[in-house]
Protein backbone atom coordinates (compact mmCIF):
# COMPACT_ATOMS: atom_id res chain seq x y z
CA UNK A 1 0.00 0.00 0.00
CA UNK A 2 1.22 3.37 -0.97
CA UNK A 3 -0.12 6.30 0.57
CA UNK A 4 -3.46 6.12 2.09
CA UNK A 5 -4.84 3.94 -0.48
CA UNK A 6 -4.38 0.33 -1.25
CA UNK A 7 -3.20 -1.07 -4.50
CA UNK A 8 -7.09 -2.59 -4.89
CA UNK A 9 -7.99 0.95 -4.38
CA UNK A 10 -5.82 2.55 -7.26
CA UNK A 11 -6.32 -0.10 -9.67
CA UNK A 12 -9.82 0.65 -9.85
CA UNK A 13 -9.44 4.18 -9.37
CA UNK A 14 -6.96 4.03 -12.74
CA UNK A 15 -8.27 1.02 -14.79
CA UNK A 16 -12.64 1.13 -13.42
CA UNK A 17 -15.04 -1.48 -14.59
CA UNK A 18 -17.95 -0.96 -15.74
CA UNK A 19 -18.13 2.39 -16.07
CA UNK A 20 -20.39 4.28 -18.59
CA UNK A 21 -24.19 4.21 -19.22
CA UNK A 22 -26.94 1.15 -20.19
CA UNK A 23 -29.76 2.81 -22.41
CA UNK A 24 -32.36 0.28 -21.92
CA UNK A 25 -31.25 0.18 -17.87
CA UNK A 26 -34.34 -0.78 -15.80
CA UNK A 27 -33.11 0.39 -12.62
CA UNK A 28 -31.46 3.64 -12.43
CA UNK A 29 -29.97 5.05 -9.27
CA UNK A 30 -28.54 8.84 -8.94
CA UNK A 31 -26.81 9.87 -5.11
CA UNK A 32 -24.70 12.44 -4.15
CA UNK A 33 -22.76 13.51 -1.56
CA UNK A 34 -23.40 17.25 -0.67
CA UNK A 35 -20.54 17.77 1.74
CA UNK A 36 -17.77 16.38 -0.88
CA UNK A 37 -19.58 16.90 -4.21
CA UNK A 38 -19.62 13.48 -5.32
CA UNK A 39 -22.24 12.33 -7.64
CA UNK A 40 -22.96 8.70 -8.41
CA UNK A 41 -25.45 7.12 -11.01
CA UNK A 42 -25.88 3.68 -11.37
CA UNK A 43 -27.39 1.63 -13.74
CA UNK A 44 -29.15 -1.89 -13.97
CA UNK A 45 -30.31 -4.44 -16.07
CA UNK A 46 -31.78 -7.32 -14.55
CA UNK A 47 -33.68 -9.77 -16.35
CA UNK A 48 -36.77 -11.89 -16.27
CA UNK A 49 -34.92 -13.80 -13.38
CA UNK A 50 -33.94 -11.13 -10.85
CA UNK A 51 -30.47 -11.41 -11.84
CA UNK A 52 -28.05 -8.17 -12.51
CA UNK A 53 -26.93 -9.09 -16.27
CA UNK A 54 -25.39 -5.89 -16.74
CA UNK A 55 -24.51 -2.75 -14.40
CA UNK A 56 -22.92 0.05 -15.39
CA UNK A 57 -21.81 3.42 -13.24
CA UNK A 58 -20.99 7.00 -13.82
CA UNK A 59 -19.45 8.75 -11.04
CA UNK A 60 -18.29 12.33 -10.74
CA UNK A 61 -15.81 12.27 -7.50
CA UNK A 62 -12.62 11.27 -6.07
CA UNK A 63 -10.40 8.38 -6.88
CA UNK A 64 -11.92 7.18 -3.75
CA UNK A 65 -15.88 7.37 -5.51
CA UNK A 66 -14.45 5.95 -8.75
CA UNK A 67 -13.21 2.91 -6.90
CA UNK A 68 -16.25 2.09 -4.76
CA UNK A 69 -18.27 2.55 -7.66
CA UNK A 70 -16.55 0.54 -9.86
CA UNK A 71 -15.71 -2.43 -7.18
CA UNK A 72 -19.73 -2.07 -6.21
CA UNK A 73 -20.06 -3.46 -9.74
CA UNK A 74 -17.86 -5.83 -9.74
CA UNK A 75 -19.78 -7.31 -6.16
CA UNK A 76 -23.29 -7.66 -7.86
CA UNK A 77 -23.16 -8.62 -11.86
CA UNK A 78 -24.35 -11.87 -12.31
CA UNK A 79 -25.77 -11.67 -8.47
CA UNK A 80 -29.61 -12.21 -7.98
CA UNK A 81 -31.73 -9.17 -6.57
CA UNK A 82 -32.04 -10.43 -2.87
CA UNK A 83 -28.10 -11.43 -2.93
CA UNK A 84 -27.86 -7.48 -3.97
CA UNK A 85 -29.67 -6.31 -1.09
CA UNK A 86 -27.36 -7.77 1.01
CA UNK A 87 -24.24 -5.76 -0.25
CA UNK A 88 -23.24 -3.10 2.40
CA UNK A 89 -20.71 -0.14 2.49
CA UNK A 90 -18.64 -2.40 4.78
CA UNK A 91 -18.11 -5.63 1.90
CA UNK A 92 -17.46 -2.81 -0.69
CA UNK A 93 -14.33 -1.34 1.28
CA UNK A 94 -13.42 -4.94 2.49
CA UNK A 95 -13.18 -5.88 -1.19
CA UNK A 96 -11.09 -2.80 -1.84
CA UNK A 97 -8.58 -4.12 0.59
CA UNK A 98 -9.70 -0.73 3.16
CA UNK A 99 -10.51 3.19 2.51
CA UNK A 100 -8.87 5.53 4.65
CA UNK A 101 -11.61 6.86 7.43
CA UNK A 102 -12.21 9.85 5.12
CA UNK A 103 -13.27 8.27 2.78
CA UNK A 104 -15.71 6.04 3.99
CA UNK A 105 -18.81 7.52 2.46
CA UNK A 106 -17.47 6.77 -1.14
CA UNK A 107 -18.32 3.17 -0.18
CA UNK A 108 -21.93 4.24 1.73
CA UNK A 109 -22.77 6.07 -1.37
CA UNK A 110 -22.04 3.27 -3.88
CA UNK A 111 -24.25 1.28 -1.39
CA UNK A 112 -26.83 3.79 -1.45
CA UNK A 113 -26.61 4.28 -5.05
CA UNK A 114 -27.30 0.37 -5.63
CA UNK A 115 -30.87 1.11 -3.54
CA UNK A 116 -31.94 3.87 -5.47
CA UNK A 117 -31.66 1.44 -8.74
CA UNK A 118 -32.97 -1.16 -6.90
CA UNK A 119 -36.08 1.01 -5.90
CA UNK A 120 -36.17 2.53 -9.26
CA UNK A 121 -36.38 -1.15 -11.00
CA UNK A 122 -39.21 -2.25 -8.20
CA UNK A 123 -41.12 1.11 -9.44
CA UNK A 124 -40.35 -0.10 -12.95
CA UNK A 125 -41.40 -3.79 -12.75
CA UNK A 126 -44.72 -2.00 -10.96
CA UNK A 127 -43.89 -3.29 -6.88
CA UNK A 128 -43.40 -1.04 -4.58
CA UNK A 129 -40.12 0.40 -4.15
CA UNK A 130 -40.17 -0.03 -0.10
CA UNK A 131 -39.82 -3.81 -0.52
CA UNK A 132 -35.66 -2.34 -0.71
CA UNK A 133 -36.35 -0.60 2.65
CA UNK A 134 -38.22 -3.68 4.11
CA UNK A 135 -35.38 -6.05 2.77
CA UNK A 136 -32.45 -3.58 4.13
CA UNK A 137 -34.50 -3.57 7.76
CA UNK A 138 -34.48 -7.01 7.99
CA UNK A 139 -30.91 -7.92 7.18
CA UNK A 140 -30.05 -5.26 9.64
CA UNK A 141 -32.14 -7.04 12.03
CA UNK A 142 -30.68 -10.41 11.29
CA UNK A 143 -27.10 -9.28 11.92
CA UNK A 144 -27.81 -7.38 15.13
CA UNK A 145 -29.25 -10.65 16.16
Amino acid sequence: MKGPYSDKVMDHFMTPRNMGEIADANGVGLVGNPACGDVMKLFLKINDNGVVENVKFKTFGCGAAIASSSMATELIKGKKVEEVMELTNQAIIEALGGLPPTKIHCSVMAEEAIEAALKDYYKNIGKDPKIVDEMKEKLKNKINQ
